[in-house]
């Protein structure tokens, strides 16, 4: 029996395996490294060694991480030529730039002064060294700018003609770079990783503080996560509905299927859970807010919501994939701004460090930033289909000539690797964390024998002071 391996399926599920490994990284070392240097500025600024110890440990989390992020970056792009050569041919007048851009501006600054980050210390002046910390935390926003834009550009195309050879020309780069949809998806990503780092951290925190290890460096990482939780996670929540408006805009489709609304309507429920039937056209068991669906989307009760039947089934994206994991984002994140509730309670009870129950909640919210980024990804890119660029050009023209055998058997490969070369980089993750942080043996300034310069912690430890 000759079983039919469909390489557009294969295809698209190695892409979806990478990229998701992927996306874990960057969501959080774009996070960590500006964490990181408020914490060293925190240090330079007190004196006090509780911010230098919890840098030490943290920075070391953050090269393990970000070189995870670099080899699963590369993966994906050898995949552009060996599963979608047609897509890179052409659209690689377009978006190659942008991704060269993003080497030539961003990884290189990050990679050069990286270095400097995890053995500069005490073999730079502290201030080259904040310097070096601050270029990284620089470099993470840049190279985001540049991989937003590419991808925005996919989701709302525009600055470019089709050739007589069918390949893509750019005509103005500004509105390749500056389309419709990137200046919301930029805001809500790096958002969200500032959130992801804040929870991890929080999460870490709260360990300590459970297992009563640590306290004056987990109270430090507790309590800067809690004030990004109470303050950034209502932002991010109009920040996503800011994206939202733009997507109804730009792409109504993608909305209607994050609804699960099949019909047009004016005073469009809004569809809380349900079960999306794809073959009768239908959300089963749908539990509704009348006319609320309208009211977010077009500010009026009885504004009109395109249902998913205006358009032609072969135009639809999966419907049930996009409407679960947008309600698993949304749910995630009202679990984020509760905790920034909750910690707000408890400082003004000051209770938020010796609450055990909060900290078991913060811990089993270690993970949350990276499941909503996951989530949204999955909303964003599955709602695009049936497209790679969106109403230009098909998700089924753009791959190559390739057998579905061996897209399969490469598959299998990534997935046997990745859980081994990324199990182990997170099996060192969690020793690191369980180690903990603390003093580390200092090493003469220059590296030479030569005593590094006072610094601003050494006056305040000679003098007994604690700045915290």
């Amino acid at each position: 029996m000759i079983i039919h391996l469909d390489p557009v399926m294969l295809a698209r599920l190695q892409f979806a395996f990478t990229i998701s490994f992927h996306i874990l990284f960057p969501s959080f070392t774009i996070g960590l490294a500006s964490w990181l240097a408020v914490v060293e500025w925190r240090w330079l600024k007190t004196g006090n060694e509780v911010y230098r110890d919890v840098y030490r440990m943290w920075v070391k989390i953050f090269a393990v991480t970000f070189g995870m992020g670099v080899v699963s970056g590369v993966v994906l792009s050898y995949q552009f030529g060996t599963n979608w050569s047609v897509f890179a041919d052409k659209v690689g007048n377009v978006l190659g730039p942008l991704l060269g851009f993003e080497v030539l501006t961003a990884f290189f600054l990050e990679a050069s002064f990286l270095g400097i980050m995890l053995f500069g210390w005490n073999r730079v002046s502290p201030k080259m060294h904040f310097t070096a910390t601050v270029v990284v935390a620089s470099g993470t926003l840049v190279s985001a700018f540049w991989i937003l834009a590419a991808n925005s550009w996919m989701q709302t195309p525009q600055g470019f003609f089709t050739g007589a050879d069918g390949l893509y020309y750019p005509t103005n780069w500004l509105a390749i770079i500056f389309n419709p949809s990137f200046p919301f998806r930029i805001i809500h990503m790096v958002t969200a990783a500032y959130l992801t780092t804040a929870f991890v951290v929080g999460g870490i925190g709260a360990f300590y503080l459970f297992r009563r290890q640590f306290t004056r460096h987990a109270t430090v990482m507790f309590g800067m996560a809690m004030l990004m939780a109470v303050f950034v996670a209502p932002l991010q929540l109009f920040f996503g509905d800011l994206h939202g408006l733009n997507t109804f805009q730009e792409q109504p489709v993608k909305v209607a299927a994050m609804e699960g609304l099949w019909e047009t309507q004016k005073g469009a429920p809004l569809t809380l859970f349900g079960w999306p039937d794809e073959q009768m056209e239908t959300t089963r068991f749908a539990i509704e807010i009348p006319k609320l669906s309208s009211l977010i989307l077009t500010h009026r009760l009885d504004g009109e919501v395109k249902g998913l039947k205006a358009w032609p089934k072969e135009k639809r994206p999966p419907v049930a994939p996009v409407f679960w994991s947008f309600r698993i984002m949304v749910g995630v994140g009202m679990m984020m701004i509760l905790t920034g509730v909750l910690a707000a309670v408890l400082y003004g009870k000051k209770r938020l460090f010796d609450s055990r129950w909060f900290q078991c909640w913060c811990m089993l919210l270690t993970p949350a930033g990276f499941i909503a980024v996951l989530s949204g990804w999955f909303v964003t890119e599955i709602g695009r289909q049936p497209y790679l660029v969106f109403n230009t050009l098909l998700t089924s023209e753009s791959i190559s000539p390739v057998a579905g055998i061996h897209v399969a058997l490469s598959l299998a490969a990534f997935i046997i690797i990745y859980l081994g070369i990324f199990g182990a980089g997170l099996y060192y993750i969690i020793r690191l964390v369980l180690k903990g942080p603390g003093a580390e043996p200092e090493i003469p300034y220059g590296g030479h024998g030569v005593k590094r310069p006072p610094i601003v912690s050494d006056v305040v430890m000679e003098s007994g002071g604690d700045h915290v």
